[in-house]
């Protein structure tokens, strides 16, 4: 019987390696809008988001939302939305993904008392059911068609 990845392979999925943190968050690299950053990839999070003071940084451009956000630790967070940018995670990619823009503070502070690496933001379920996601947590794989 063949291997999953021999498999996903030929489903043309892409492989994406994640790192595990001492939190047990799963970390992955993307690019958005050409740039890299470091990402929390978050089955639980209905949205991917970027963290505001990272708006410059990833060339976004934000508007107004009238949408508050709730999250882990945190609740009625004033958000915008960011439309039309460009993600990539290892070789897979999509064009005109929106993200919300957010004050992820209480996620990095978190981070930092466990001596963990800071996030530019988050990768959510919007991402993961695009891409028909399937997630080997024994390889560390993220496979994302």
């Amino acid at each position: 019987m063949e291997n999953l990845k021999e498999i996903l392979k030929k489903e043309k999925y892409k492989r994406i390696k994640f790192k595990i943190s001492r939190t047990q968050h799963l970390f992955v690299r993307a690019k958005i809008n050409g740039v890299w950053g470091d990402f929390i990839l978050d089955t639980g999070a209905s949205n991917s988001c970027i963290d505001f003071s990272h708006i410059d940084m990833f060339n976004i451009v934000a508007s107004e939302s009238t949408t508050k956000a709730t999250g882990a630790g945190a609740n009625g967070l004033f958000t915008q939305v960011s439309y039309k940018n460009h993600l990539q995670l290892g070789r897979w990619h999509q064009k005109d993904f929106n993200f919300v823009l957010l004050d992820l503070t209480h996620v990095n502070n978190a981070l930092t008392e466990y001596k963990t690496k800071n996030v530019h933001g988050i990768i959510g379920s919007d991402v993961l059911l695009i891409g028909e996601a399937i997630i080997d947590y024994k390889e560390c794989t993220l496979y994302i068609k």
